[in-house]
């Protein structure tokens, strides 16, 4: 099974020796940091390289049959955790997909930095691969560059609020926010506070907030209080987090929270207390995790599709086809905290 590729032409050194003014020897002797050359030629192709966005070619000097197809049998696929189980969950899908036809994945993890994928992305595109499967839509100039120069196909997976560079496969961040503020309110919850992790590294977070508080909006209400913790999410941090939220603010009669990890320490935080849920206060999380749904109460959380999510993303690459979005919804999961 192949994968169809982008229309693009990929950047060569050609390309960047005819932008920089110079001869393609000395773009060589540039980029492999070899030989001689003038101060002043090495910045001009140094230059050009980024703004075309080219990436080397690593496999020039491998094995002849890799060599001569100009390309391999790779998919890279960037991540930005692996401690957050949803995003396991996405690699079980899409993995377990693209094995069955023959293609072989390599993955990175971004932590979360644009800077890193940055880097994650100029390193697997120098190996040639038939595709790139990265996170999320937003991405450093330079990025976005290499990726649109490269002439592969580019899935962006698990939001779809925002323009992709091609294929995007996911569901809208927005709308899962804006739909678990709606069924808190109908619940009758007028006291609502937020629990949230670093929301300037993990954009979609900062999204469902967003939604979250523009259904608090129509409804004439604004957060109650909220409580953000630097770093990644973790139950440990939804815990403390929640602890210190109830010690500031106590009238808080529910927390939406940032992702099921971090509402499963506010429930562990409620049951150190002794206090009742959803009596004493209502907990709401993101992504309905196997853990969250086997709780002694079952969290109530919004249900996402991340097998699909995964699985969706392979059969788009392999299926070709014009670029488009595919978005594949979330429902809710009522469980018994709120």
């Amino acid at each position: 099974m192949t994968i169809h590729q982008t229309p693009g032409r990929l950047v060569t050194i050609a390309d960047v020796a005819r932008e920089a003014g110079v001869g393609e020897s000395t773009v060589s002797r540039v980029l492999r940091g070899h030989g001689s050359f003038s101060k002043k030629a090495g910045e001009r192709v140094l230059e050009a390289a980024t703004r075309l966005g080219y990436v080397p070619n690593r496999l020039a000097g491998s094995l002849a049959g890799n060599a001569a197809s100009g390309g391999s049998g790779l998919v890279g696929i960037i991540i930005p955790s692996l401690a957050n189980i949803v995003f396991p969950d996405l690699l079980r899908g899409l993995t377990g997909a693209l094995d069955v036809t023959g293609f072989q994945s390599v993955i990175g993890v971004s932590d979360y930095d644009p800077e890193r994928e940055e880097a994650l992305v100029s390193g697997l595109l120098s190996w040639r691969p038939a595709a790139l499967v990265l996170t999320g839509l937003e991405h450093t100039p330079a990025t976005v560059t290499r990726l649109r120069t490269a002439g592969i196909r580019v899935v962006e997976m698990i939001d779809t609020d925002g323009p992709g560079l091609d294929l995007v496969v996911g569901f809208s961040n927005r709308a899962v926010g804006h739909a678990s503020a709606r069924h808190l309110i109908g619940r009758g919850y007028r006291r609502i506070a937020y629990v949230g992790h670093d929301l300037g590294r993990d954009l979609r977070a900062a999204k469902r907030l967003a939604g979250f508080e523009a259904a608090l909006a129509e409804s004439g209400m604004a957060l109650h209080a909220s409580e953000l913790v630097d770093g990644p999410s973790s139950s440990a941090a939804g815990r403390a987090a929640l602890d210190a939220l109830m010690a500031r603010v106590p009238d808080v009669d529910a927390v939406y929270f940032s992702n099921d990890d971090m509402a499963l320490g506010g429930y562990f935080c409620c049951l150190g207390h002794g206090w009742a849920v959803p009596g004493r206060v209502a907990l709401f999380g993101c992504h309905a995790l196997d853990i969250t749904a086997s709780m002694p109460q079952p969290l109530s959380t919004m249900r996402t599709p991340r097998l699909e999510i995964g699985r969706t993303c392979a059969e788009r690459l392999t299926a070709g086809g014009p670029p488009g979005t595919v978005d594949l919804g979330f429902e809710l999961s009522e469980g018994a905290t709120a």
